[in-house]
């Protein structure tokens, strides 16, 4: 019984998918109350509540990583990120609906599309279980960043800081720049890697069997399904939300690994990926938030580990706050230079 209660905080992330429900049948400030509790509320208490770095001791992950509580959470984030893009489809559809409100509901929906479409998706993404990966990709498809599960396996966590990953920041990149380098960079990446494999197997690359262009056919149906259904319109306004998606994914990215690399063994080879390669933050609402994903460090470092027991290692370098605020920070680069260049001091990493 404990076991599942420690679990329940991990419904946390939910108050922002309610928040969006409200966005979508509401009006007025109420369509902007998602954006609101992610980038002012939850910044501004992230100001006052000390960052947590204890770690679980070992009876207590043992049994949190058998706890299949936490994986019936995720669960529960696919059936309800779907049920959300219904009545967004629905809510964006009425012709009487104000730019102002539209806007709200679009920008809201983009927000699940990042929390719940990718970064859920994300976490089910690492697993070897094959219904788990299924339920990655139907996450991924809500955002129609369905490569990312390509990429993200079988290319970030193998190229991460170094200049072979786009979803690497270099030093002094801004987020601006950054977003082409990744969001091109990482969907060609994807395409690379799953001609590869195809071709291992002695198929053509254009082929029903190749993971990268059933991807395609699969997000391209979804929207003409949108499209049938809903209407132009609203088929524009999803693509809309999911962009919106894909570049907070990105930024986190950028935020994650701004300007760390690896050192060069030779031969295109380089060192083993280390907790201090990803920068790292034990704010506690930002974890919960985005079930534990900064506690990045330990993610890359081993990548198998369920988002319940990662840890937070002495020698990763910590990021000033949560994720949202530093979404936040990364936004306006003279401040982000001048703050996390300072961090990079701090930690002897430039």
């Amino acid at each position: 019984m404990i076991a599942i209660t420690k679990s329940f905080k991990y419904l946390t992330p939910f108050v922002l998918y309610v928040l969006a429900l409200i966005a979508f049948k509401g009006n007025g400030i109420m369509c902007w109350y998602p954006l609101l509790y992610t980038f002012f509320i939850i910044p501004f208490m992230e100001l006052f509540i000390k960052a947590d770095p204890t770690n679980l001791d070992e009876v207590e992950e043992a049994l949190a990583k058998k706890n299949k509580a936490y994986d019936f959470v995720l669960y529960a984030a696919v059936v309800l990120q779907y049920y959300s893009l219904w009545i967004f489809f629905h809510a964006v559809q009425i012709e009487s609906i104000s730019n102002w409100d539209l806007a709200g509901k679009i920008a809201s929906m983009g927000l699940l599309c990042a929390a719940f479409g990718i970064n859920v998706a994300h976490e089910l993404g690492h697993r070897v279980n094959k219904f788990e990966q299924l339920l990655s990709k139907l996450l991924l498809l809500t955002s129609t960043y369905m490569h990312f599960f390509i990429e993200h396996n079988k290319g970030h966590h193998k190229h991460v800081a170094t200049k072979a990953d786009p979803s690497t920041a270099k030093y002094n990149q801004s987020v601006y720049a950054f977003w082409p380098q990744t969001l091109i960079g990482t969907y060609v990446s994807a395409w690379k890697i799953a001609n590869e494999e195809i071709e291992k197997k002695g198929k053509f690359w254009f082929s029903l069997q190749n993971e990268m262009l059933q991807f395609q056919i699969i997000q391209l149906a979804f929207v003409i399904a949108i499209y049938l259904l809903f209407g132009f319109s609203v088929a524009v306004f999803f693509l809309i939300a999911a962009l919106m998606g894909g570049l907070l994914l990105e930024t986190v990215n950028y935020i994650e690994h701004y300007g760390l690399t690896r050192e060069s063994t030779g031969n295109n080879q380089y060192e083993r990926v280390q907790p201090h390669h990803s920068w790292n933050s034990n704010h506690i609402i930002g974890r919960l938030m985005l079930f534990e994903l900064s506690r990045h460090s330990d993610h890359h470092y081993l990548a198998s580990r369920k988002y319940q027991i990662l840890r937070s290692y002495d020698n990763a370098p910590q990021m000033p706050t949560g994720y949202p605020g530093m979404i936040l920070l990364s936004l306006i680069p003279p401040i982000w230079f001048k703050v996390m260049n300072n961090q990079m001091k701090k930690y002897q990493l430039k």
